[in-house]
């Protein structure tokens, strides 16, 4: 008689989005006894380049389990790799591997996430080019990718407007999972009320209320926007994404400040 298939080990995914306050949700929720993440955060199991979709549970556990310091059996163990949620093929992986997957998103306003990832890959080297070719360039670029899940990839480093188009993510994320599967957070109240905000997470994972002195420091990284907030680049910038914050508004009922 076959063994029966093991429990995937990775229960839920702070999926999305990059720039998002993933790197503060994910500290807060580590104080959390019942829940375990990766050391460093990020696992990139499902969108790596050397991903083996004939892998079974087993094998994508045992590329998880390198990545934690506690492997503690009565613990609910997740991951916070944030472009998980903007690949199709990672969202169908995961699909694969763990039906039951439950997904937490931030969504930052598209606007001030692209500012904020052209700062980020600029102050790494990785662009080369200022704002406004840069996002003229985006589509162009992410079509010569060969490899696209590959470290390098302009589809990792120059992916400004593709990113903020979220309700296209959560098109093929709702045609992998069933929407009570899905908690969507906005950035800026994890940033306003950051207790309240972890609350819900542990709610909807299912586990006890957050125990009291998690440290609620602001965590974000480069969160702040790249521009005081009426300035002219943002409000250009926005009406660049007018289509992927109505699509949102429309499909989702999510609009921003």
């Amino acid at each position: 008689m076959p063994s029966p298939t093991p429990e995937p080990r990775i229960r839920f995914l702070i999926g999305g989005v990059q720039k998002g306050g993933t790197s503060a949700l994910a500290q807060y929720l580590s104080a959390h006894p019942a829940l375990r993440l990766p050391r460093g955060k990020e696992a990139h199991v499902f969108d790596a380049a050397d991903f083996d979709d004939s892998g079974d549970v087993q094998a994508i556990d045992a590329r998880f389990a390198m990545h934690f310091d506690d492997i503690a059996v009565d613990a609910l163990h997740g991951d916070a790799t944030p472009i998980t949620v903007f690949l199709p093929q990672a969202i169908a992986r995961v699909a694969r591997y763990n039906p039951a997957m439950r997904w937490v998103l931030l969504l930052r306003e598209p606007a001030e996430r692209a500012l904020s990832q052209y700062r980020m890959e600029r102050a790494r080297g990785w662009e080369r080019w200022p704002l406004w070719p840069a996002l003229l360039l985006e589509r162009w670029r992410l079509r010569q990718d060969r490899a696209p899940l590959a470290a390098d990839a302009h589809l990792r480093r120059h992916s400004y407007r593709a990113r903020g188009d979220y309700a296209r993510q959560l098109d093929v994320l709702h045609a992998h999972f069933p929407a009570p599967q899905i908690l969507l957070l906005r950035s800026a109240d994890l940033l306003r009320q950051p207790a309240v905000c972890v609350a819900q997470v542990c709610a909807f994972l299912g586990v006890a209320p957050p125990p009291d002195g998690i440290d609620y420091a602001p965590v974000f990284v480069g969160a702040q926007p790249a521009q005081p907030p009426g300035s002219l680049t943002l409000r250009l910038l926005r009406w660049l994404l007018r289509r992927e914050r109505r699509d949102l508004r429309q499909r989702y009922g999510i609009a921003f400040d």
